[in-house]
């Protein structure tokens, strides 16, 4: 028992720090919680301590002067700042992913007006003081201490002045209490009105006592002004829900309550995870990975071997990031193979886990198997290209994801000289189109929409070197299905346009709306692989050549049709001088080191 009587116990107690003045009777949100999450299948709310404090008389006028409780929760700074922000990120990225998509809204034209205008209304005379007062507010916020402990767990929802309230609190909360969660509902605190004594800039970053805060806004709600508060609170997440109420019975507490995601976020911040064996139940088929899966596995793997090599923060942000893009791969996956009826292979099976439960463990690939040296080329030429944890963007060191290539390579049988070659090429090709030696190595980057813009006006172009990638269709299909934004989107655009050949990639390549960065980037990778080919003695790739001269064809056929007129130093000009500049730099190269086509060759493919 601490000195304030309460019994220490590891279960949190649920503070609801409800709003006045909109017709909600306080005693009916405690039935409405209940039973929506038993809806839900949460266990009994009895089980939990429930604290919510009467102050509607004290926002009426002042008992007895009380000084305003002080900050108690100090802000880190410098490096303990960066692991906090971090950390919380890390947390509330989890939580997302749990409850779905960040939606803050836009807000009304003069919302912030109408907003203003209803606080100095007589409805709302409580609130009004309770920004205007400060013993009202001191006095407000000393009874809500009153009955908290001096320790323990405390799960906070707030409802329209609740929700101001308790961001007003949060960092006057006894040092020994940690937030497990806050639910906010129907906030005002997007309006300027409720920045109540420089609210914002006490809360410029998530305090060190609270593990996530997420704020849900209805549509209908005139509080609430179509927006959430991520405006001003920019490390928290909005989620916008839909009742079939409007105005006042839109702002309901009892309406919001009724909504599964804002329930859910209360039962997860009180009973944590309802799935202790998510995905695992599932241990998938003994089915053959197709191509898509195999290059999403190796991807995965790869990151893997560089995470290994990390220390400190770097490995700490690296894991954070790993951990959201591998559950969005395996969910990606899930999702395209029950539309295509088709069942989830074991090895991708065994790689699911509750990304919501941050004590979840992280299951790793299994190492990689064999693939053959020619049909790797492509494959590994990608990986050293593309960023395999997208859409996070993390720098490393050259020298740390060659050494995991040579790691990966070894596991696949190749030996760990090919993932060194793989670099060798890739610095060679960049050399090549740079026209100057010693070139800066960075990761190449996606290729982004340019390049993705290239496979739809082709009709979708096929990943020639994956493993059972059945054409164009396939192809085509896997895109629509994952799109060009995420990792394994990204794997497939940049392996289709490497491997690509035919008439269609060149008419791409010249199009006018393929940028000559695109353009660069696409025969960067296409001459890198080439060069490791033959750096392991294998057969050229005879197409490469002839995309090459088409697209020259193409892009020069251009160029004279708008230099006849245009000005020298129109920016259309400059594209497809780049354009011409890069694709003479590559045959030069291809010439210069004996990976022309020979002439016996072309005869015999004529």
């Amino acid at each position: 028992m601490d000195a304030k009587g309460f019994f220490l116990s590891n279960e949190p107690i649920l503070l609801f720090l409800h709003g006045v003045g909109t017709g909600d009777p306080e005693d009916r949100w405690m039935v409405a919680l209940t039973q929506s999450l038993a809806r839900l299948g949460y266990p009994e709310l009895e089980s939990f301590r429930v604290i919510a404090p009467k102050y509607a008389h004290l926002l009426k006028g002042t008992d007895q002067p009380c000084q305003l409780p002080g900050l108690t929760v100090k802000q880190p700074l410098r490096e303990a700042a960066r692991k906090n922000r971090r950390d919380f990120e890390r947390r509330i990225g989890a939580l997302e992913y749990r409850l779905g998509r960040h939606d803050r809204g836009n807000g009304y034209v003069g919302s912030d007006v109408l907003v203003d205008a209803a606080v100095a209304s007589p409805l709302l005379k409580q609130a009004r003081n309770y920004l205007t007062n400060p013993k009202i507010r001191a006095q407000v916020l000393e009874r809500i201490l009153s009955k908290l402990p001096e320790s323990g767990r405390l799960v906070i929802v707030g409802h329209s002045l609740g929700s101001v309230i308790a961001a007003d609190i949060l960092r006057r909360l006894p040092v020994g209490i940690e937030v497990a969660g806050m639910v906010t509902m129907g906030s005002p605190l997007a309006s300027g009105a409720f920045d109540v004594d420089k609210l914002r800039d006490t809360l410029s970053e998530p305090p060190t006592n609270l593990a996530w805060w997420v704020n849900f806004w209805n549509a209908a709600d005139p509080v609430a002004a179509h927006r959430g508060v991520s405006s001003v609170f920019p490390w928290l997440i909005d989620f916008r829900i839909h009742t079939n109420k409007v105005l006042i019975a839109a702002h309901a507490a009892v309406g919001y309550l009724a909504n599964d995601a804002v329930v859910d976020a209360i039962g997860f911040a009180l009973f944590g995870s309802k799935s202790t064996e998510v995905a695992q139940a599932d241990n998938g088929l003994d089915i053959p990975l197709d191509a898509t899966e195999h290059f999403a596995l190796l991807a995965l793997r790869y990151a893997y071997l560089l995470k290994a090599r990390l220390e400190g923060e770097g490995n700490d942000r690296f894991a954070g990031a790993l951990r959201q893009v591998q559950a969005s791969v395996v969910e990606d996956i899930k999702k395209r193979n029950s539309r295509e009826g088709r069942g989830i292979p074991s090895e991708i099976a065994r790689l699911a886990f509750d990304v919501s439960d941050l004590g979840a463990v992280v299951p790793e690939p299994l190492p990689s198997s064999h693939v053959p040296k020619g049909e790797a080329a492509v494959l590994l030429t990608v990986l050293a290209a593309e960023n395999v944890i997208r859409p996070f963007e993390i720098t490393f060191s050259r020298r740390l994801w060659q050494e995991a290539m040579e790691d990966l390579s070894a596991e696949m049988g190749l030996g760990s000289q090919y993932g060194a070659d793989v670099f060798v090429a890739a610095k060679l090709a960049q050399e090549a189109l740079s026209g100057s030696r010693g070139v800066n190595w960075i990761k190449w980057g996606a290729f982004g929409a340019g390049a993705a813009a290239i496979v739809v006006a082709t009709g979708g172009l096929a990943l020639a070197a994956g493993p059972g990638l059945a054409g164009a269709a396939v192809i085509t299909s896997a895109l629509a299905s994952f799109g060009p934004g995420g990792m394994i989107g990204g794997l497939l655009t940049a392996g289709t346009l490497v491997t690509a050949g035919g008439g269609g990639i060149a008419y791409g390549l010249a199009s006018p709306g393929t940028t000559a960065e695109t353009l660069v980037g696409v025969i960067e990778r296409r001459l890198a692989a080439a060069i490791l080919r033959q750096r392991q003695h294998l057969d050229p790739d005879g197409g490469f050549w002839a995309v090459l001269v088409e697209t020259e064809i193409e892009v020069r056929r251009e160029h004279e049709r708008l230099d006849e007129f245009s000005d020298a130093s129109a920016p259309a000009l400059k594209e497809l001088k780049r354009k011409i500049d890069a694709i003479e730099r590559t045959l030069k190269y291809l010439t210069n080191h004996g990976l022309e086509p020979r002439a016996d060759a072309s005869e015999e493919g004529g």
